[in-house]
């Protein structure tokens, strides 16, 4: 039976960051991420957890780390426990599978978009303004359209609440022309590279996040990449423009909770066992299919 986290107060070293999902702890120049089976929709989390959903992310992290490291380097030293720190082998049963032992970057405070599909908040500006990010798009696409070619869209990185989609110009202001401009270009190389390996899969890669730091003066990339959590995954054989994708991500609980008799504020309401299992064997799907192995 696998064991669900969903925190990791049992961690005795001093605590870096708590995300909505990953929990960090502080080890000098190193950091260690630890990914809890919690999952969070419309910026709110949950008190049900997701089994195997920390596996999952940690996992497939990984293996895009690998996969990904001709275009550029990345912050993971290890997920194999026994590289870890002494002091945290005795949880070697609650972080197998789902930590991450990294390197410190300085963080760049911008969430780096890239969509190569119609879909989500770049869909509700496209309606408006036939716009996503400021970049024209051409008239009369409709939801879960390709684009004639993958664009760049970045956000600002939001502590709290809703990320916030800003354009190319905007980014620039923030973090210099020359810096926006390489990030531009490696995001659009990983999508492409990614996104072959997951079309050989049977998945098309719709839209991704990545978020980037700097170690010595070199960009790396750093958190999370091509997962359920941060990605649109959708089944290319039902693939069908004009509407909502069957995917392979965490749309499926977000589908749910629209039907839901709840605003979107906390509390978030308690998950049906279905929409949990379901939501399970969805990420554990994408898992195979792109890595070609079982948890």
């Amino acid at each position: 039976m696998t064991k669900l986290i969903g925190d990791t107060k049992f961690i005795n070293l001093p605590l870096f960051k708590k995300g909505k999902v990953r929990d960090v702890y502080e080890l000098g120049d190193k950091l260690l991420l630890v990914v809890t089976d919690r999952i969070s929709a419309f910026d709110v989390v949950f008190s049900n957890l997701i089994p195997n959903k920390g596996k999952v992310l940690n996992k497939l992290s990984e293996f895009w780390f690998d996969f990904t490291r001709d275009i550029v380097p990345n912050h993971m030293i290890s997920t194999n426990i026994s590289d870890f720190p002494k002091e945290i082998g005795s949880f070697k049963e609650e972080l197998d599978g789902r930590a991450m032992l990294v390197k410190k970057a300085e963080m760049i405070e911008i969430e780096c978009v890239v969509r190569g599909y119609l879909a989500g908040s770049g869909l509700k500006e496209y309606k408006q303004s036939g716009t996503v990010c400021g970049i024209r798009l051409p008239e009369g696409l409709v939801e879960g359209d390709k684009l004639p070619e993958p664009i760049f869209t970045p956000a600002h990185k939001a502590h709290t609440g809703h990320d916030e989609n800003i354009s190319q110009e905007q980014m620039e202001n923030k973090v210099g022309k020359d810096l926006t401009e390489k990030i531009r270009d490696i995001s659009l190389t990983l999508y492409e590279k990614a996104g072959k390996r997951a079309e050989a899969g049977g998945i098309i890669l719709a839209d991704t996040k990545f978020e980037f730091g700097i170690i010595d003066g070199q960009i790396v990339l750093a958190d999370e990449i091509f997962t359920p959590d941060s990605s649109r995954f959708w089944h290319i054989d039902e693939y069908k423009p004009g509407g909502p994708q069957k995917s392979f991500d965490k749309q499926y609980i977000r589908d749910y909770l629209e039907t839901a008799d709840w605003d979107k504020n906390p509390p978030a309401p308690e998950l049906p066992e279905h929409v949990i299992r379901n939501t399970e064997l969805k990420y554990l799907e994408a898992y195979e299919r792109i890595t070609g192995t079982r948890i």
